[in-house]
C-alpha cells in the first residue's frame, strides 16, 4: 500500500499553466517521459520582458523543481529527459541575459577587494522600502500576501545555495557549511529556518504546504526563486551563487527586524515572529562569514570568479528590488499583489 506524501514537504501538485509553453510542458509531465517537440520553446526566444513573463518563469520553475522535490504524480525520470533539459536551456538564455542587463557590468576588482566591493554594492542598494512598509503600516491582509510570496522560497530556504557545496573546497566550503548549518537548524527540525517560517505561516492562517501558493504568485516572485536555481544548477555560475547568498546575508538583519516588529504591531506572538527574530541575530554573524570567508575564500582560490561573485550579488539585489516594487505598486493602487490563477488551454 502506498503512503501519501506529507504536503508540508512536497512534492507539490502541478500548478495551472500560464501560457502555451508551460501548458504543453504540464501536459507532457502528466504522461510517461517522452521527447518534447523540438520547437516547443521557440517563442521564448523573443520574450520582451523575461523577468516578468509568466509563461517563461513558470516553465523554468517547472523544470527546476524536478531537481528539488519533484512534482506529485510526475515520473521522476523526467528530471534528466534530454528534450526537457533542452527546453530549460532555451528558457534560461533570455532569463540570464535579462539578469545581466538588469544587474549591469560588475566592477573590475582584485580578488582581495571582493569583500569590500560586496559591501559597496549593499551600501549603494536603494531598493523600494518594502520592509519599512510592512513594519509601519501594512495591515494583516498585506502581511499575509507578503508571506504568501516568500513561502515559495522560505519553505526550501537553504536548498538552492547548498548546490554549491560539492563544487567548492577549502575555506569557501567551510564557510558555506557554517552558514548552511545554521539555516538547517544544526540538525534540529524545530530550529530549521524553513520550519520556523512554516510556523509563521500557520499563525497567519495560511496553508503551510510546500509550494501550496504557487498558483497565486506572479512571475517576478518566481524569478527571485529561479535566479537561485539558475546559479545553483550550473557549475559555471558557482561564483554568482555565492555572491547571491552573500548579498542575502548582508542585507537581511534590518529587514527581518522590521518584519518581526510589523507582526508584533499586528498583535502576533513570539512563535509567529521567531523566524524573523532568528535572522536578525544569525545573519549579523553570517554577513562577515559570507563576505570574507566564503566569497573571499573562493576568489583567493579562483581569482577568475571575482566578477561572477559581484554579478550574483548585484542580480540578487536588483531582482529583489523588482519584487518589492511589484508589491508596493499594487498596494498603492489598492490592489492585491497576488495573481488570480486561470487555467490556460493546452497548445494545439
Amino acid at each position: 500500500m502506498s503512503v501519501a506524501a506529507d504536503s508540508r514537504y512536497g512534492p507539490a501538485p502541478l500548478p495551472a499553466a500560464r501560457g502555451p509553453v508551460s501548458a504543453a510542458l504540464l501536459a507532457a509531465l502528466r504522461e510517461a517521459p517522452h521527447p518534447l517537440p523540438a520547437g516547443l520553446g521557440a517563442h521564448l526566444d523573443a520574450v520582451a520582458a523575461p523577468l516578468t513573463d509568466e509563461d517563461l518563469q513558470l516553465t523554468l520553475f517547472l523544470c527546476y523543481e524536478l531537481h528539488y522535490r519533484g512534482w506529485s504524480g510526475v515520473d521522476e525520470t523526467w528530471e534528466w529527459e534530454p528534450s526537457l533539459l533542452a527546453l530549460r536551456a532555451r528558457a534560461e538564455r533570455p532569463f540570464e541575459a535579462a539578469l545581466r542587463e538588469l544587474a549591469g557590468p560588475p566592477p573590475v576588482v582584485l580578488p582581495a577587494a571582493v569583500p569590500g566591493a560586496l559591501a559597496d554594492l549593499v551600501a549603494a542598494d536603494d531598493g523600494p522600502p518594502l520592509a519599512a512598509a510592512l513594519q509601519r503600516r501594512a495591515d494583516l491582509g498585506r502581511f499575509r500576501e507578503f508571506v504568501t510570496h516568500r513561502s515559495i522560497y522560505h519553505l526550501r530556504e537553504a536548498d538552492p545555495h547548498s548546490w554549491a557545496l560539492p563544487r567548492l573546497g577549502g575555506p569557501a566550503k567551510a564557510a558555506l557549511v557554517e552558514i548552511q548549518t545554521d539555516e538547517y537548524g544544526n540538525g534540529r527540525l524545530d530550529r530549521m529556518h524553513a520550519e520556523l517560517f512554516r510556523t509563521t505561516m500557520d499563525r497567519l492562517g495560511l496553508d503551510t504546504g510546500y509550494a501550496a501558493h504557487l498558483d497565486l504568485v506572479p512571475a517576478v516572485t518566481l524569478a527571485t526563486n529561479n535566479l537561485m536555481s539558475l546559479f545553483g544548477l550550473h557549475r559555471r555560475l558557482r561564483g554568482a551563487l555565492l555572491g547571491h547568498l552573500a548579498a542575502y546575508e548582508m542585507t537581511s538583519s534590518l529587514p527581518n527586524r522590521r518584519y518581526g516588529n510589523g507582526l508584533r504591531r499586528l498583535g502576533f506572538d513570539a512563535a509567529a515572529t521567531r523566524f524573523y527574530d532568528e535572522h536578525v541575530e544569525a545573519d549579523a554573524v553570517h554577513e562577515q562569514i559570507a563576505a570574507y570567508d566564503m566569497c573571499g575564500g573562493l576568489v583567493r582560490a579562483e581569482p577568475a570568479l571575482a566578477s561572477d561573485v559581484l554579478f550574483g550579488a548585484a542580480a540578487a539585489l536588483a531582482v529583489d528590488a523588482l519584487f518589492a516594487a511589484h508589491l508596493l505598486d499594487a498596494w498603492s493602487a489598492g490592489e492585491s499583489s497576488l495573481r488570480q490563477p486561470a487555467r490556460v488551454p493546452a497548445a494545439a
